[in-house]
């Protein structure tokens, strides 16, 4: 006989978790179904990589995930813990010179003036800028998004916060509306003159998307590094100490003390609907459970088209679901090291400021250029765009005594190769060009490897259920954002399905380890 829950949650990931534990505050009966043998999606943190480390496989930093829910769940009492990393971020140079930025805007301004004392004058205006249309943007990341396509009254009633939001800003909404929408290359070029600020900055904006900085959308990310926080401090980025799954084992402890039942190694084959509403899941070995309300972790194209018969859903909304974009270049690279790089432009294989925060190697942003030009074509870039982060340089839980791991985000390197499928010596290939640039800036860097794992676009989809490796569930372009996520007209985590809702990166706001899609749906599912 099935097992009946009010709510089941497919996918165990960090915003599945955050679903459940909200329901289950409500005193709803709630089923977790995980198809690995480890909660956290890829919000996890692995020990059977390389052994004696703490690898945090995907995801590997954290400063956006809500406050309010960690207030909440009491995540703290659950073991969750951070560690900042000041400064945020280190970009060594060829010609022997070295950036460094953090939370401390003295060092930002001393550091930028190295290279031009303009940009030194004109970064602290470029950082109230960003905190301007990030006033505007972040209270949307809690809220449920308007229905645009059949408007009710509460709808129009969400939408004119944001309109107030808008007109104080005053002159400065052009710039916002450019942020929102355009491409991050202009408004660099605008700001600054040093290549060396704008490469830095430049990288961040196309983590995870398959675009270079000159193509509309890149400058959307450019702000995010305003918006979220750590203990209190805006801006200020973190790792999550024993690895990222230090937050979703958290919550997973704090979903178990609230009575929510998780399990894992069930793979959930299918969504079980009666007369156009959902009745629970089947798992693959045959399995089932029922309950009143189904949410799915999992992006758009696994939910619609794998879980459910896609004739159960109007035509117009199954085209658009086919339309969401899941291109990805991008290939997590993690590393066991012997010791740390020493870099040529800031010597020293001690833990010291090079090592704390992201990495940036990259000299200007015609390399982004260039390395995307590879790309678009389907092959893999010659030349790498690489960030890399070294955790243990602040957290040395993560490695054993006297050995560092890296966690290396590279692009570009398409899902689909215009030369073949991915291949073992492809893999190989990509990564050996990557850990080439590495070497260029801290010679001896490829002899202190002890081992690798690469994980393509192709991995990434494989092992985490991400539809081409999108670590997004879907590109986060204007029009696959807020009102438009996933499709509008469906962006309040409602779907055609009675009873099925979505709360995952599919969903609004979207990717980044937030956790305001799963905390956001499971107000919506308590609303009835």
């Amino acid at each position: 006989m099935a097992s009946t829950y009010d709510a089941i949650i497919i996918g165990g990931g960090h915003n599945g978790l955050v679903t459940a534990c909200y329901l289950a505050r409500a005193k709803w009966k709630v089923l977790v179904l995980e198809r690995r043998y480890v909660v956290g999606g890829a919000c996890v943190t692995e020990e059977n990589i390389f052994p004696g480390f703490k690898v945090s496989t995907a995801a590997y930093v954290n400063s956006l995930f809500r406050p309010e829910i960690i207030r909440d769940l009491r995540l703290k009492d659950y073991g969750f813990d951070v560690v900042e990393r000041d400064p945020s971020s280190f970009s060594p140079f060829e010609d022997g010179r070295h950036l460094f930025l953090g939370p401390d805007h003295a060092m930002n301004v001393r550091e930028i003036a190295k290279f031009s004392a303009k940009d030194a004058e004109n970064f602290p205006k470029y950082e109230a800028m960003l905190e301007r249309v990030a006033s505007v943007v972040e209270p949307t990341l809690i809220l449920k998004p308007p229905n645009l396509a059949h408007p009710g009254l509460s709808d129009l009633l969400r939408m004119a916060p944001m309109g107030r939001a808008m007109q104080k800003l005053g002159p400065a909404m052009s710039e916002a509306i450019e942020v929102l929408t355009g491409p991050a290359r202009p408004i660099l070029d605008r700001w600054f003159e040093s290549e060396q600020l704008k490469a830095t900055l430049a990288t961040d904006a196309i983590i995870g998307a398959f675009a270079s900085p000159s193509m509309p959308g890149t400058a959307y990310v450019l702000f995010h590094h305003v918006m979220g926080e750590t203990n209190g401090k805006r801006g200020v980025w973190s790792y999550v100490k024993g690895g990222m799954g230090g937050l979703t084992q958290a919550l997973a402890r704090a979903a178990k003390d609230l009575a929510v039942e998780i399990r894992t190694e069930a793979d959930v084959a299918k969504i079980l609907t009666t007369a156009g509403a959902a009745t629970g899941v089947a798992l693959a070995n045959g399995d089932e459970f029922h309950a009143r309300r189904v949410a799915s972790n999992v992006d758009c194209r696994v939910t619609f088209t794998q879980l459910l018969d896609p004739t159960l859903l109007p035509a117009e909304f199954a085209a658009a679901i086919d339309r969401i974009d899941y291109s990805s270049a991008s290939v997590k690279i993690n590393v066991a090291l012997e010791s740390l790089p020493d870099f040529t432009a800031c010597p020293g294989s001690a833990p010291g400021p090079q090592h704390r925060g992201t990495i940036h190697l990259c000299p200007d942003q015609d390399f982004i250029e260039r390395a995307y030009d590879d790309a678009k074509y389907g092959k893999m870039s010659q030349q790498p765009i690489v960030e890399c982060t070294i955790p243990s340089a602040v957290d040395p839980t993560v490695a054993p005594p006297g050995r560092h791991l890296m966690s290396m985000f590279c692009q570009y390197a398409p899902y689909a190769l215009k030369e073949g499928p991915w291949t073992a010596e492809r893999r190989a290939e990509f990564a050996d060009r990557c850990f080439e640039i590495v070497e260029r800036h801290a010679p001896g860097f490829k002899a202190s490897v002890l081992d690798r794992q690469i994980l393509t676009p192709l991995d990434l989809e494989e092992k985490f259920n991400l539809t081409g490796g999108n670590i997004f569930q879907g590109s986060m372009g204007l029009n696959q954002l807020f009102m438009f996520r996933p499709v509008p007209g469906f962006a309040g985590y409602r779907t055609p399905i009675k009873g099925l809702f979505l709360c995952g990166a599919a969903a609004h706001p979207g990717g980044g380890v937030m956790g305001a899609s799963g905390w956001n749906a499971a107000r919506e599912m308590l609303r009835g």
